[in-house]
């Protein structure tokens, strides 16, 4: 899967994966009794491409439990995992904008009615005033001239505050749209992109490697999450999160982007950024939540020092998603086996 139009997700598999994909997905929906609607295929066929891991890990759970998926909760996956955005959100908008777009017809509608009746009576005046014989005549229909010029000028001032209306109506939609577009591409806990858009980001760099010659990744783990977890519950593991995410906000420059990879993994994209800058901005993330003590907010009990590992890779020409990514895992590990709390680049 290569990237996203509008919300909807697009693909990039050759014909021949993508026939691989048929042949696995009908028969894995068949053995569980799904129905093969369009939803339902996209759904599956994620799961068997392998490429949507969180889609796969809550399919999994589903089927562990030996039960009949529901429509129901298809449409949650489906809305959850393939689609990039709220789609309540763009269903709101779509009926929005219809009714503003069928208000608008229909107000240009009446205004053309009535400009239309307002020409033919305009011809007649021509015409009587042509005929007239008496000053009276030509007063009675000047006066009617003077009343349909009235009507005309009222309708389109009416005409104006609808268009008026209808021009504010759309600003504010576009404002909703901006608004659900940051929401598609944003992780919900920690305010950072989420990983659909850290895959596009990191795809599209890559695809203009000839244009791009120096951009780096990073990838870093906060280390003995699981044991933050346990020790103080899940609530206060997901404030470490936010609150490491926005050191992260903090220090990464304007031009990269910091991104949630997955559970307790962030990343961060750095265009323009050789080996040596990339590794002073991770360093200065890791040292910045070193520093600090962390309590939690209804006791005041110490959590302790928080840390975290990272590794640190260059793009190299030749270099894919993958391989770019298995660098940047590679110098992870050897900061983890390095005894953690430190920033390996490669």
């Amino acid at each position: 899967m290569s990237g996203f139009t509008s919300f909807l997700p697009s693909y990039d598999a050759s014909p021949e994966e993508n026939a691989q994909y048929l042949r696995q997905t009908l028969p894995l929906m068949m053995k569980n009794n799904i129905s093969a609607d369009p939803i339902n295929y996209a759904i599956w066929y994620e799961y068997v491409s392998g490429n949507n891991a969180r889609l796969k890990k809550e399919l999994d759970e589903l089927l562990h439990l030996n039960q009949q998926i529901t429509t129901e909760q298809s449409i949650e996956l489906y809305k959850k995992h393939v689609c990039n955005a709220s789609v309540e959100s763009f269903e709101k908008i779509n009926t929005e904008l219809q009714k503003i777009l069928n208000d608008t017809t229909q107000s240009v509608g009446l205004a053309s009615d009535k400009v239309s009746k307002a020409e033919a009576s305009f011809n007649h005046s021509a015409h009587e005033l042509e005929s007239a014989n008496s000053n009276d005549d030509i007063k009675s229909v000047l006066s009617q001239v003077l009343a349909e010029t009235k009507l005309l000028a009222e309708t389109s001032q009416i005409l104006k505050s609808k268009l008026d209306e209808a021009n504010e109506e759309m600003d504010q939609m576009r404002q909703e749209l901006t608004l659900v577009r940051e929401v598609a591409v944003t992780d919900a806990l920690t305010g950072l992109l989420n990983r659909r858009a850290f895959d596009d980001i990191l795809s599209d760099l890559v695809e203009q490697s000839t244009t791009q010659k120096n951009f780096c990744l990073a990838i870093l783990d906060l280390d003995h999450f699981k044991k933050i977890n346990d020790s103080f519950g899940h609530l206060t593991g997901d404030k470490v999160l936010r609150y490491t995410a926005g050191i992260m906000k903090q220090k990464v420059a304007e031009n990269h982007f910091a991104a949630r990879y997955g559970g307790e993994e962030m990343a961060v994209i750095m265009p323009d950024t050789d080996l040596q800058a990339a590794s002073r901005v991770i360093e200065n993330i890791r040292t910045t939540l070193e520093k600090n003590r962390l309590k939690r907010k209804g006791d005041g009990e110490s959590i302790g020092k928080v840390t975290l590992s990272a590794g640190v890779a260059s793009f190299k020409p030749g270099d894919s998603v993958d391989t770019l990514i298995e660098k940047a895992d590679n110098s992870l590990y050897q900061a983890k086996t390095n005894g953690r709390n430190q920033v390996v680049a490669l």
